[in-house]
């Protein structure tokens, strides 16, 4: 899962899990905030009427009477003056029931004693509790409301700044790793960030290319020197070699052993083409512009190997699409390439075996399939089968372990995937998978 995948989540459901619980929670803010209102509106009230009282005294409400108490047409609020003996008790705001006109009400009252020509009175300023909470409903819709509008737009500010953030790691992924081939030729400019993270990371990345690269130009050079400098005096060694066969013409026993001292250095001779031809081609020394027809690329390769089929009976069956055509290839790199793969089916083949090669169409890539009969590959020998001077181990068949690693570095250098599918004493089967994009 992508870096940015994860913190998405993250942001959406840390915010999802602030909703749950605020969802939660917001009744009982609601509420307790609704009663502190209720409280506060209920401390103003007593100013109101002890202001009243200073200023009129307290017969403006009890008139002559002994207790005063004035309800609101709905009986949602009241105040009541009545005397209160002599205890002294300080301010309290409680939720009470009350009997009024008959009827039983809750109400949040607030009780204060004060006196009046050395009278104590008990003042009430109480509220309907059913008042107090006929907004809460309204108000926790509303901030749902709020709340959901800020998420929202947390969420969208969140992902506009992590994505923000996190385009010059996308920008390093992709020019430094993804989108880049060994060996790294080109220098790609530095990832402009003000992050000092990514730029360590960057600056590291390209660190390691080049080092990477450096040694690998080394191993590159020496090779290339290696081979051109084995050539000349192999190429003296063979001229000199020929020179005395013939004049050792009548002597049979020295010509025997020159015959297998030129056979040595015929191999020594391939093995240093082989190295030339990889150096080559990691060097990037063969255009890729020629079009290629897989099936008549594979009949002429057969036309080649016809003799090796009828040396050790062979049955070779093709079932190749006619109008298929692969672009941008070096003809001569592919058919290297699929000859030592169809060398091998028959080289490693058993007596009376068979080989089949077919192919198959997908949506972004061709398949061409080379299936054989022969001694097969050990599981743990097909990880290796493609390493220079690799040889699979039960085979009595003279080779040099090239072969392979010259097919995998002439597919590496067209982007074709190899695939291999073997089992021991019963066959294998070679696919190279081209691109078509």
């Amino acid at each position: 899962m992508k870096l940015f995948t994860k913190l998405t989540l993250f942001i959406t459901l840390s915010k999802m899990a602030v909703v749950v619980l605020f969802v939660l929670v917001l009744p009982f803010l609601v509420e307790d905030i609704a009663y502190k209102y209720n409280d506060f509106y209920l401390r103003e009230q007593k100013k109101k009427v002890l202001q009243v009282i200073r200023q009129n005294g307290i017969d403006a409400y009890l008139q002559g009477e002994e207790n005063y108490g004035s309800y609101t047409m709905l009986k949602e609020e009241y105040i009541s003056l009545e005397p209160a003996g002599k205890m002294i008790i300080p301010d309290t705001i409680a939720t009470v029931q009350r009997v009024v006109e008959g009827d039983t009400l809750t109400y949040r009252v607030l009780s204060h004693i004060l006196t009046d020509h050395q009278r104590p009175f008990m003042l009430e300023v109480g509220k309907k509790t059913a008042t107090i909470s006929q907004y809460n409903r309204p108000l926790q819709r509303v901030a749902l409301y709020v709340l959901g509008g800020l998420i929202i737009i947390t969420i969208l500010i969140d992902l506009i700044f992590t994505r923000l953030l996190l385009k010059p790691l996308g920008v390093i992924i992709s020019t430094r790793l993804l989108n880049r081939r060994f060996p790294f030729r080109e220098q790609a400019s530095p990832v402009k960030t003000s992050t000092t993270d990514f730029r360590y990371l960057d600056d590291s990345l390209v660190e390691l290319m080049t080092k990477i690269n450096e040694a690998f130009e080394k191993e590159r050079e020496f090779t290339t020197n290696a081979s051109h400098e084995l050539m000349t005096p192999v190429s003296i060694l063979q001229t000199k070699m020929e020179n005395l066969l013939v004049d050792l013409e009548p002597y049979e026993e020295p010509q025997k052993k020159i015959m297998g001292m030129m056979k040595t250095l015929n191999r020594l001779k391939k093995i240093v083409h082989s190295l030339l031809l990889i150096s080559r081609i990691e060097n990037d020394q063969f255009p890729k512009n020629d079009d290629v027809s897989p099936q008549l690329l594979v009949a002429s390769i057969m036309e080649e190997l016809e003799h090796r089929l009828e040396e050790k009976q062979l049955r070779f069956s093709a079932k190749l699409s006619a109008e298929q055509v692969l672009h941008h290839l070096n003809y001569d790199l592919i058919f290297q390439l699929v000859y030592n793969l169809l060398h091998n089916a028959i080289k490693y083949n058993r007596d009376n075996g068979s080989i089949a090669v077919s192919d198959e169409l997908l949506p972004t890539a061709y398949r061409l399939i080379i299936t054989d009969t022969g001694i097969g590959i050990g599981p743990h020998e097909i990880d290796t089968i493609f390493h220079r001077f690799r040889k699979v181990q039960k085979s009595t068949v003279e080779g040099y372990g090239l072969g392979l690693s010259i097919a995998r570095t002439i597919a590496q250098y067209h982007n074709i995937q190899i695939n291999v599918e073997a089992t021991e004493g019963k066959g294998s089967v070679f696919i190279l998978t081209f691109p078509l994009n």
